[in-house]
């Protein structure tokens, strides 16, 4: 039985994955927007730009002059220039794909042209260039190091980010104000916290945006970040001129859980979302969730610091912490904790699967739960217990998505 509700559990999985598909949706999106007039530019960041571009070569054909690409791989076209931008971490090509799109945005700029951004989650760090010369790349990677790790919630995290960058709260759409702009997005955040997807390139920052020092002094990040960071961020100053255009949101995190609530209740589930477990602390987010007296469905991403040199993520450790306190219950309980995006933290899963026999098979093999949560160490648990959730990059992003399924013995 229990194998059974696992495989149940992967079939919702899979089946609020493929209501999030980027490509159908932004075909859908092009072909009501008014882009009469030429010449037609893109520029798509994240982990969803390829399908995303793919989605808008299909509306537009040859109509699509040029555009740059950065995702976590490569696309082949003869109309877009491709970067492999780092995640979670800047790279060279970070730096590189900014230049790229900063020379497109000048030309667009200069023809009063049309631009079409195509932004999804990943692309805070994907794409990159600092506010001040002073700030080097190794900065960069350091001060995001310390914001991803740190447990800040991502719109703490973004303020931060949005005080360094130059892209980041609308840097890319100031670039070409005399250009028409759309923005289409494939969202990880908050639905009404759009200006947070890969830290808003095209957006103002939301007027209510946590204060950079104040974050940072919090979080204990003034004693860690970079001299020239924390520079940055005393001097942040409001940037000159206005973002501009208009953004629609295609994909959510609601997308993809009431596709998965949806499912659910066609196989015989009786089944709640669980809208408000969402950016606990990553403890409370499961005893949260475990609460639920029927099954559920929550999403958005658990506030988990890193405290040991293991390999893991959010996901990964949710699930390990629901199969603790699951351990020796009676009653039947699968809880199935995922990353849309396929990718968990530094750890090549989406997620894992666990129940109340989880700790029992892993004492079998002489693992102690409790020692591999205390290191991070939550993709090594699973492994050895072949219950992880691999899917790899799914060309898609709008946060986790945990399943809760019940029955009785």
């Amino acid at each position: 039985m229990a194998k059974d509700l696992h495989d149940v559990a992967r079939a919702i999985f899979d089946h609020a994955l493929g209501s999030v598909d980027p490509r159908p949706a932004v075909r859908s999106a092009v072909e009501h927007l008014d882009l009469r007039s030429s010449p037609i530019y893109a520029i798509a960041i994240g982990k969803a730009a390829v399908s995303m571009a793919l989605g808008l070569e299909d509306a537009l054909g040859e109509k699509l002059a040029a555009g740059v690409i950065v995702s976590n791989s490569l696309h082949q076209s003869i109309r877009w220039q491709s970067f492999a931008g780092g995640h979670p971490l800047p790279n060279h090509d970070s730096l590189a794909a900014a230049q790229a799109a900063f020379a497109l945005l000048d030309r667009a700029n200069a023809e009063a042209a049309t631009v079409v951004f195509l932004i999804s989650g990943g692309g805070s760090a994907m794409i990159e260039w600092p506010s001040n010369d002073e700030i080097t790349l190794a900065d960069l990677r350091a001060a995001n190091q310390n914001l991803v790790s740190c447990g800040a919630l991502i719109s703490e995290v973004n303020s931060v980010r949005r005080a360094f960058s130059a892209v980041k709260g609308g840097g890319l759409s100031r670039r070409a104000s005399k250009a028409r702009q759309f923005t289409l997005i494939v969202s990880d955040t908050n639905r009404g916290d759009e200006a947070s997807v890969a830290s808003g390139p095209t957006l103002e920052a939301p007027p209510d945006a946590p204060n950079a020092i104040d974050v940072a002094e919090h979080y204990h990040l003034d004693t860690v970040l970079p001299a020239s960071i924390m520079k940055a961020l005393r001097r942040s100053e409001v940037p000159a001129g206005t973002a501009s255009g208009s953004h629609l949101v295609l994909l959510d995190n609601g997308t993809a859980m009431n596709a998965a609530r949806a499912k659910a209740l066609e196989l015989g589930f009786d089944c709640e979302i669980m809208g408000d477990v969402c950016e606990q602390p990553i403890q409370d987010g499961c005893d949260l969730l475990l609460s639920a007296p029927s099954s559920a469905i929550s999403g958005g991403e658990f506030s988990c610091p890193v405290r040991g040199d293991g390999r893991g993520g959010r996901n990964l450790e949710t699930a390990l912490r629901c199969a603790i306190a699951l351990d020796k219950q009676a009653a039947h309980t699968v809880i199935l904790s995922a990353g849309t995006d396929g990718i968990d933290g530094n750890s090549p899963a989406a997620g894992a699967i666990a129940d109340e026999t989880t700790l029992q098979r892993a004492r079998s093999l002489n693992l102690d739960a409790t020692q591999y949560l205390a290191r991070s160490d939550s993709y090594t648990f699973f492994e050895q217990l072949n219950d992880l959730i691999t899917t790899g990059p799914t060309g898609t992003n709008v946060r986790d998505l945990r399943i809760l399924l019940r029955r009785s013995v």
